[in-house]
């Protein structure tokens, strides 16, 4: 008997009832936060992986046990998927002069 799938442990699906009100929660977050003048970015899911070791450190938990990295097999490129906002966001900023 094969075993039933489930979820990742702490990845949780939101269905259609609480969606909706997850959606005008967000709504609302977003109008206030455009009425104080922020607006919105997105920031790529994956980053590359010395971004993430020179701006947090090498030997940090994060990195360590909390980061899941992997080497892109397409150009050999090691990236890892984004564990926090701050580095990506910075990157972001110079990158593109905000």
């Amino acid at each position: 008997m094969s075993q039933k799938i489930q979820s990742v442990r702490g990845m949780n699906d939101i269905l259609p009832d609480e969606a909706e009100f997850w959606d005008l929660f967000d709504e609302t977050i977003r109008s206030w936060l455009k009425s104080y003048g922020y607006r919105p970015l997105r920031l790529p899911i994956v980053e590359p992986t010395p971004l993430f070791k020179r701006a947090i450190g090498e030997v940090t938990d994060i990195v360590e046990k909390e980061m899941y990295s992997f080497v892109d097999s397409l150009n050999g490129e090691p990236l890892t998927l984004r564990p926090e906002g701050t580095a990506g966001c910075v990157r972001a900023v110079i990158e593109h002069n905000l």
